[in-house]
């Protein structure tokens, strides 16, 4: 809601300064979200008019004018303005005035002499037009100063309101507000009854009373479609963000902004008949002021007289009935539409009208004569004519109701923590101008019809607290015991996860939860995804089920901008549909993180090597450490197929880890693969207390033994065999070499173990040692097939 300073203080007027009403307005509840002067800056502009305009002698296009400044003298002045001409009113910028990014000299313009500029609009900041001069009355005041003539000292205000404060979308209601914060008086636009002058009417029949409970109408005759503006109506209007058009049409827009209830009048020689508020007949169509044609829905409902419809109830009117220059008899209404009939047909056909935007947050349902009074008496003032009686349909069981609140003045102070004091909270609710009886304690409050927002205790306790000020009510510190919440030994925090990842090097990143389907089928080939039902932006239709997508949008987007090595990760929860789940969904937390570019940044000490799979191996091997993982191959939809592998713990699958497959990296322009890993969370959380072991002082024995095993069997698998047979004395089982070629045979590896023996007690033997190599060697052959090579 955008208003002008000088319309609300016209209403009431504190003794406030604008910076202290807007942050009173925004401390109520009624955010104001921009403050801006009503133009832009300039100085030593008068009111001048033109006396004379002679063609330039030496430039075909310019004009030497002869211009009555007023007290300022008259002025020679050169134009090349297409408008200038003998009688014009304009506005004369002065020799020393200062303009938006211009100041004025006198200058001599092909050899004469200039002292000063007659402006248009757009040198002055007022608007983009720049097709003349801009032209003021004729009774404007020769040499006052513009910005006192055209009020442009004053400040454009716009509040954010929440969609329960309806009331707050007119100047009075806003006038309301302040007067009830500040105590200052309120001064609203008196709307006497018009008596009527003659006895035409139309009558009116509601066919849908739940979507119209009450609809007032009055036939004006005789009324002149051309007279012009006011110019200070048009200029509040227009500092409401509403573009002036016709005087009749202005006057709708007027008392809706200043009342808050939309009028529309209609052309009354285009009408047939009764008026009807109902609902389409089967594929009835209508053409919208807009110029578009549109088949309401079954449930919107029109205003429409006995052969044809005529608007869409509450929205727009139709073309054929509209006001014209040749009107001179017209149909005002105005009509109460309740929300639920009006939320979202609108926005259904693609767009929204500052009708449609009050009747769907709600407006007074006891407001409609009133308006059409207000409307008829500046009608009348503006555009003459003779106005008839007004026509009230109602269907009073469909109104709303606005039953008493109970208010309870000791629940004010407990739930606010500070008691006000009987007398503080009746004067409070005296100024919202809200009836009320008090019975002892205990106050009965009467909503006003134009306040849908109060409805239990709860909301009269809400009113206080904006009216008293939140930053005065004290904010005490909690008093309660406190304890710390015991956190076992053998569990970690998802920040001591996040802080072990950022110590390798990783920044965390956090992405949407909801991601294109094209990612769900990508990297995990997931074709029911879970959809949601109002997706913030199409491209982002379905709730995730792995976080390698929003990975791989991180990258993608540091690549562009040539930041080739990225370290990332993201902890957070992925969905999946779930008939079992309590809420027929599940929603794991997951751990994913990628790597690409460089193994180091680029330096003289150490060679490029690019990043790989055992890198980040070995990063996920350190999340779990103390505990063994294992590895072992598998085929996902997001990674190469042969450098990749499901991540097992105790025989349990619990996440993956590889490069990035090649279809993507050429999809999504990676240029080299990234390598990924995603685990479930759970599994970093428990971490097992680490266990004393005693430090021998005997030397360790070590051995190394290479053995020969077909090309099927993994490192893993072989050395799961060794150390099933390992003993108690054995310290260390490390694979240091991977052999293939001469000497070996064809489908076979050669894999060399280190093996490191030492006793607490005593020094080993070398027999001992070997018995040990024989056990190891044994358990390798039964279990693996495997040969020690020779």
């Amino acid at each position: 809601m955008q208003f002008p300073e000088s319309w609300l203080r016209a209403l009431v007027d504190p003794p406030l300064s604008t910076t202290e009403l807007c942050n009173l307005l925004t401390m109520a509840g009624l955010e104001v979200e921009e403050c801006r002067p009503a133009s832009a800056e300039f100085s030593q502009v008068v009111v001048a008019r033109i006396l004379s305009a002679e063609k330039h002698p030496d430039a075909d296009r310019l004009k030497l004018c002869r211009v009555d400044a007023g007290q300022h003298g008259v002025l020679q002045i050169v134009c090349g303005a297409p408008n200038a001409a003998a009688g014009l009113v304009v506005p004369c910028a002065l020799v020393g005035a200062k303009l938006p990014g211009l100041e004025i000299k006198k200058a001599k313009v092909r050899g004469i002499e200039s002292f000063g500029m007659l402006c248009s609009k757009r040198e002055l900041g007022l608007a983009d037009d720049h097709g003349g001069l801009m032209v003021l009355p004729e009774a404007a005041p020769i040499g006052e100063d513009l910005r006192e003539y055209l009020n442009l000292d004053d400040t454009l205000i716009t509040l954010k309101l929440t969609p329960n404060r309806a009331d707050c979308l007119s100047l009075v209601g806003i006038a309301r507000e302040v007067a009830a914060l500040t105590g200052a008086p309120l001064s609203l636009p008196v709307s006497e009854p018009i008596a009527p002058v003659h006895d035409e009417r139309r009558r009116v029949v509601l066919d849908a009373p739940a979507a119209c409970p009450r609809y007032c109408g009055r036939i004006v005759r005789g009324v002149d479609a051309k007279a012009p503006t006011p110019e200070w109506m048009k200029q509040r209007i227009e500092r409401c963000g509403v573009r002036s058009i016709s005087a009749l049409v202005d006057i709708t827009n007027y008392v809706m902004l200043e009342l808050g209830q939309p009028l529309h009048a209609f052309d009354d020689a285009e009408l047939s008949g009764a008026i009807h508020v109902r609902y389409p007949r089967p594929s009835e169509q209508l053409l919208l002021l807009n110029g578009q044609t549109v088949t309401p829905s079954a449930e919107t409902a029109l205003i429409a007289d006995d052969e044809k419809a005529l608007a869409l109830a509450g929205i727009m009117g139709g073309e054929h009935s509209g006001i014209r220059e040749s009107t001179t008899d017209l149909f005002l209404e105005s009509a109460f539409f309740t929300p639920a009939a009006i939320a979202g047909k609108a926005r259904a056909l693609g767009f929204s009208t500052d009708a449609s935007y009050r009747y769907e947050r709600g407006v007074d349902f006891e407001l409609q004569r009133k308006a059409i009074e207000r409307a008829t008496q500046l009608i009348v003032a503006i555009c003459g004519g003779h106005p008839g009686p007004i026509v009230e349909a109602v269907a009073p069981e469909q109104l709303p109701t606005r039953p008493p609140v109970v208010l309870r003045m000791p629940r004010v102070a407990q739930v606010l923590g500070v008691d006000l004091g009987d007398s503080r909270i009746e004067a409070l609710i005296r100024g919202l101008g809200f009836p009320f009886e008090r019975r002892g304690d205990v106050l009965t409050v009467s909503p006003p019809s134009w306040r849908f927002d109060i409805a239990i205790e709860e909301d009269l306790i809400e009113e206080i607290a904006r009216l008293h000020g939140y930053d005065n009510i004290p904010a005490p510190p909690p008093q309660a015991r406190l304890a710390m919440l015991p956190l076992p030994e053998t569990r970690r925090t998802p920040m001591q996860v996040r802080r072990l990842l950022a110590e390798r090097g990783y920044h965390e990143v956090v992405t949407y939860s909801f991601v294109p389907a094209e990612w769900e089928a990508d990297f995990a080939a997931n074709a029911q995804p879970v959809r949601l039902a109002n997706p913030i932006a199409s491209q982002m239709g379905v709730m995730r089920s792995s976080l390698i997508g929003g990975l791989v949008g991180v990258l993608a987007g540091n690549l562009k901008r040539q930041i080739e090595r990225v370290r990332v990760f993201e902890l957070g929860r992925v969905f999946f549909a779930d008939a079992q789940a309590e809420t027929g969904y599940r929603q794991p937390q997951r751990l994913a993180f990628l790597a690409a570019g460089p193994v180091v940044p680029e330096q003289w000490g150490v060679p490029r090597r690019e990043v790989d799979f055992y890198d980040v191996k070995g990063d996920l091997e350190a999340l779990c450490a103390p505990r063994r993982l294992q590895f072992v191959r598998s085929d996902h939809p997001a990674l190469h197929p042969g450098r990749s592998s499901r991540v097992l713990l105790d025989g349990r699958e619990v996440g993956v880890l590889g490069e990035l497959h090649p279809r993507w990296v050429q999809r999504y322009e990676l240029g080299r693969p990234p390598v990924l890993c995603e685990i479930e969370l759970e599994l970093l959380l428990e971490a097992p207390l680490p266990s004393y072991a005693e430090v021998s002082r005997f030397p360790a024995v070590q051995r190394d033994i290479a053995l020969v095993v077909p090309q099927s069997c993994a490192a893993d698998e072989l050395t799961a065999a060794l150390w099933s047979a390992a003993g108690d004395s054995v310290r260390e089982i490390r694979l240091f070499d991977v052999y293939q070629g001469k000497g070996i045979a064809v489908g076979c590896k050669s894999l060399a173990f280190r093996i490191l023996m030492q006793d607490t007690r005593r020094t080993l033997s070398d027999s001992e040692a070997d018995q040990v190599i024989d056990r190891l060697l044994a358990a390798a052959r039964e279990r693996c097939g495997a040969v020690l090579r020779s």
